[in-house]
């Protein structure tokens, strides 16, 4: 049960502390926010509302651990992790509970989640001692009008405090995805949890606790994004910010000055099928990538173009397999269950209600009860619709049935977001062509949108995102090079 046993100490009553200095600590505001379990629409958990000063005192702490943390061996770094993720594997039961009542994940998956997590903190871990340890050896002579008199040193060092702001689908992974590259590159770390997510985000703090880090070398401040949201953005000792959500981290962008940023906000990833398609594997990956975790996932299918001659066929193999998709409480592990919150549940509503309105064909009968909507398939959409344009981020997906591969390919590149997108095709030619012409961040051939394995770049282009994540590329994000000349007093040449 959350807040039990090994996780005891960071539960006051009813309500989680937050964390800071090394320990779990109650807001002087003497106020919580609540958490509503999207499958009972009740209050699950509270935590604490923390206030603007235990936000400066907590980034204060980041400094000052920072510089420590910086001076601590490579290998010491990495030993670290990876008892954090021998903890974190050990103690998952707990975190998957709390992902099942705050955000409704099927139980399997949430236990997939947190060792997935646990295998990417390791695997940070070993790629930033690989990263970490090269440096660049320059010498002067290179460049035209130089001799050899200057060898430049240039090595990677830290940015310093890192601000990570995880979404609620993946409150977990995509916190550690931030957390554990910043630490391997001798970052500090203030983590500002989903409020819907925070309580498994809080247990996952709990196991890097018992791992031994340094005290205020990470800090988890829980409460409203109104009050303390612009603070920690903003914040003068903030030196770089990791943010995956939505349309927030435009206005975040905005407003973060010269701070290097890393940022997924978002997609509308379009499954193209082209008529010499294996129409059988389209339609079982439009299931998985775009049912799954009822379609609550930044990579999920949000569109599929499809060509007419082979639509009615790819059509009726979804229909016929969304069938057998269970819908229900995540505690049963059902394929399709409740979205997050009643706001999510009403928006996706709207983009049906309007796609109904404007003559679309329903190869399923509407159905909501509280949070809980059945999974549809939206046939002959047409580009007025909103849900040919905009995000559900629910179990709903339109077709659009094309005459030219070249309208599929221009209906994605015309979308705000590109995040991702898939096509499929038996002919690897097209498929090369295609992928090269749909300008996405990432194009999967002949399988569904997804995020990883946790060390492939992962990155949007357009409102979908800035820079590119990825265990790798976020531990070079991480961090900025350093050159250390030396001048010598006359040329020098190896064996010369």
């Amino acid at each position: 049960m959350a807040g039990t046993g090994f996780y005891e100490s960071i539960l006051d009553n009813d309500v989680f502390k937050y964390y800071a200095d090394g320990e779990w600590k109650v807001s002087s505001s003497g106020k919580s926010v609540g958490i509503t379990n999207p499958s009972t629409l009740k209050v699950q958990y509270k935590v604490q509302a923390c206030t603007q000063d235990e936000v400066n005192k907590a980034v204060e702490s980041a400094q000052a651990a920072q510089k420590i943390w910086a001076k601590t061996p490579l290998w010491k770094r990495a030993e670290a992790l990876h008892r954090f993720a021998a903890i974190l594997k050990d103690n998952k039961n707990e975190i998957a509970e709390a992902l099942v009542k705050e955000i409704a994940k099927p139980h399997k998956d949430a236990l997939t989640e947190v060792v997935r997590s646990g295998d990417l903190i390791s695997y940070s871990a070993e790629e930033g001692i690989r990263i970490l340890a090269e440096g660049k050896f320059l010498v002067s002579d290179s460049f035209p009008g130089n001799g050899r008199n200057k060898y430049c040193l240039a090595s990677k060092i830290p940015l310093g405090v890192v601000l990570a702001i995880p979404p609620f689908n993946y409150p977990v992974n995509l916190a550690v995805s931030k957390i554990a590259p910043a630490l391997i590159a001798g970052n500090a770390v203030v983590l500002k949890p989903p409020t819907q997510g925070a309580v498994s985000a809080l247990h996952m703090v709990h196991c890097l606790h018992m791992a031994g880090f340094p005290k205020g070398l990470v800090s988890a401040i829980t409460g409203k994004g109104s009050e303390i949201g612009d603070l920690m953005t903003m914040h003068p000792g903030i030196n770089c910010i990791s943010f995956t959500g939505g349309d927030t981290g435009i206005a975040i962008s905005r407003k973060a000055g010269m701070v290097p940023l890393q940022m997924e906000l978002g997609g509308k990833d379009c499954c193209l099928v082209l008529e010499d398609a294996d129409l059988e594997l389209a339609a079982n990956n439009v299931i998985k990538g775009g049912y799954s975790y009822s379609g609550q996932r930044c990579t999920a299918v949000k569109v599929i173009c499809v060509m007419e001659s082979v639509a009615e066929e790819l059509v009726s193999k979804i229909v016929q397999k969304m069938t057998k998709l269970t819908v229900g409480m995540p505690e049963d592990n059902c394929d399709i269950t409740p979205v997050v919150s009643q706001s999510s549940a009403n928006f996706i509503q709207g983009l049906v209600e309007d796609a109904q309105a404007k003559g679309a064909k329903f190869h399923q009968e509407w159905k909501r009860e509280g949070n809980l909507i059945w999974p549809l398939l939206i046939d002959n959409v047409t580009p007025d619709m909103r849900i040919a344009w905009e995000e559900p981020f629910g179990p709903v997906i339109p077709v659009i049935r094309i005459k030219t591969v070249e309208e599929g390919i221009h209906h994605c590149n015309a979308n705000n977001f590109a995040l991702q997108g898939c096509v499929f095709t038996k002919d690897i030619n097209k498929a090369i062509l295609v992928s090269d012409a749909m300008e996405s961040g990432t194009i999967q051939i002949n399988a569904a949108p997804a995020r990883g394995p946790d060390h492939f770049p992962f990155q949007g282009l357009r409102d979908s995102g800035i820079g590119s994540q990825g265990i790798t590329n976020s531990i070079q994000m991480m961090t900025k090079t350093k050159s250390t000349v030396i001048n010598l007093p006359t040329e020098s040449y190896t064996m010369g």
